[in-house]
């Protein structure tokens, strides 16, 4: 007989019961996700890593906090992306100017091994990086990570329809800048969307 998996919930309330494993499982379950969240709203690797290093501090010492309205993992979400917003408005992250992206792509395109879905992957990224931090972690969450406006709107703390109106000014930035993708040689209709 297998014994039932252990839950987000359950390995949390055994953290604040006092057991050391359970909080580390939780970080082995999500980190690596977690890091791709804070790497799609943040944009710098290494302040991704920081990101989520702030966010488990901050699950680790206010676990009580979770009142299970929401799965673990979408509170994970959410801390992590307040943990990016947070460090970016603290860093004042700049937006990357033209000159850097044109040599961060002139520099990437020389890679033997890049493939054109990747390169397109990359300039999708360094667009969203050009975003207001408002406007890229509501288009990380519904657009990429496909979280309905209404799901995005609880991990933010904002109405929907702020949601939808951030998206909306986020796509209508990006759309200039990506245009060229969709004339691209090799993409298919609808992969080099912004949306």
């Amino acid at each position: 007989m297998t014994r039932p998996a252990v839950t987000d919930a359950d390995l949390l309330s055994r953290h604040l019961g006092g057991d050391p494993n359970a909080f580390r499982e939780i970080v082995k379950r999500h980190r690596d996700r977690l890091w791709l969240v804070a790497l799609r709203t943040i944009g710098d690797p290494d302040e991704a890593a920081d990101a989520v290093q702030d966010a488990f501090v901050s699950v680790y010492s206010k676990a009580e906090s979770f009142r299970g309205e929401a799965a673990v993992t979408t509170w994970l979400r959410r801390i992590v992306i307040n943990a990016c917003l947070d460090r970016m408005r603290r860093r004042h992250v700049r937006p990357v100017t033209d000159d850097e992206l044109m040599v961060a792509a002139e520099r990437d395109a020389t890679a033997a091994d890049q493939t054109g879905e990747h390169l397109v992957s990359m300039e999708v990224e360094a667009a969203l990086k050009r975003l207001p931090a408002d406007q890229r972690a509501a288009l990380v969450l519904v657009d990429m990570m496909g979280y309905s406006v209404e799901d995005a709107a609880g991990v933010l703390h904002v109405p929907a329809g702020t949601v939808k109106s951030r998206c909306s000014r986020g796509r209508a930035k990006l759309v200039p800048i990506l245009a060229h993708l969709r004339t691209r040689p090799g993409i298919e209709p609808g992969t080099a969307r912004a949306s």
